[in-house]
């Protein structure tokens, strides 16, 4: 006669403090990579102004200028090109940040596994 096996149910706990390290962990990522995007963009604005603080605030007097004289559908697509292009460059960013997503916690799984 057979003997049939019941699988065992074991019980996972929830273990809330290391879901807590993993958020302020990518929570700190996304800000970096926030603070990464917009550096991307002051670096564009001094290459422009010939790597000088008067020339990057020339060349944003000039836009400043230029967007409030500009009518609503000028604005809209100066409005789609900059978000497109923060997105790209902020895909950059996530791509070649990539392996600091996961927090470095090797010890911890090998403790608990």
């Amino acid at each position: 006669m057979a003997t049939v096996l019941q699988p065992l149910h074991v019980e996972r706990k929830i273990d809330y403090g290391y879901l807590l390290y993993f958020g302020l962990h990518f929570a700190g990522f996304m800000a970096t990579t926030l603070l990464m995007t917009w550096g991307v963009f002051v670096l564009f604005f001094l290459l422009i102004g010939s790597f000088s603080l008067d020339g990057m605030m020339n060349h944003l007097q000039n836009m400043t200028s230029r967007y409030l004289a500009a009518d609503g559908p000028r604005v809209s697509q100066f409005k789609m090109i900059v978000g497109v292009v923060h997105m790209v460059i902020s895909g950059a960013c996530l791509f070649f940040r990539r392996h600091a997503i996961l927090p470095r916690d090797t010890g911890r799984r090998e403790r608990h596994a």
